[in-house]
């Protein structure tokens, strides 16, 4: 599937701001084979099957990583943010992707070809670890999806589990009881293995039991103890 590309950029972004856990010498290895490029929202960097072509690193923005079933369902794995490596067990692999990756808003992502990756991790074993610990990362958060997707009891139960998970995420913030909404009901849908009016009514049941308020695109849970007591053990 073609993607749509707006302009490629210049200058890279800072190097703390993606290679933080990596020493300098060996960021700017990786950045100096890197090429950034800004994508608009709904780009498609690669799709499900596909021969890898190279790791895609996420700059600004947020990328969306989804499976497709053989009957035509979605169901999206998670909600890539900045500095998370796509694609990483293909390259290293080199099998196909196994998931399809789409920005969710305009953003800007550094492209490092398959070849260059492989030749950077035979020369810094640091970029080896790396990118070891991502791998392990994604295999954990997949067990830890598919665990909550099939043995939660009720429709009910995955979304407060989906809920928590993102105010795990936000622990740090000033707001930890707020989140932002950047999917849509259909999204959580397929997040959740549930249809569009099934998430939507359980967000409606959820304000009346004044588990969760929502203004515009702000999430705000008041009351954890109670959206935890909807999650079985």
């Amino acid at each position: 599937m073609a993607t749509q590309v707006l302009n490629h950029v210049q200058k890279l972004a800072p190097v703390d701001k993606t290679f933080c856990d990596l020493p300098p010498v060996v960021a700017e290895a990786l950045e100096r084979e890197a090429l950034t490029t800004s994508y608009p929202t709904g780009a498609v960097l690669f799709a499900e099957g596909q021969s890898p072509r190279g790791v895609f690193i996420v700059r600004r923005g947020h990328v969306k990583l989804s499976v497709c079933g053989s009957d035509g369902r979605t169901l999206i794995l998670r909600i890539a943010g900045v500095g998370c490596p796509l694609g990483v067990a293909a390259v290293v692999s080199g099998r196909q992707y196994e998931a399809t990756a789409e920005t969710q808003e305009p953003s800007e992502i550094s492209f490092l070809r398959q070849a260059d990756l492989l030749r950077l991790m035979r020369l810094h074993g640091e970029i080896a670890l790396w990118v070891t610990q991502h791998i392990s990362a994604d295999y954990a958060a997949t067990c830890r999806e598919i665990r909550d997707l099939i043995l939660s009891d009720s429709a009910s139960e995955k979304l407060a589990r989906l809920l928590m998970g993102w105010l795990d995420q936000n622990t740090k913030s000033r707001n930890p009881t707020q989140v932002k909404l950047a999917l849509t009901h259909e999204e959580i849908g397929q997040m959740i293995g549930s249809s569009r009016e099934t998430v939507s009514r359980l967000f409606a049941g959820f304000k009346k039991q004044r588990i969760i308020q929502q203004t515009g695109s702000t999430l705000v849970i008041p009351n954890r103890v109670a959206l935890e007591s909807l999650i079985s053990a």
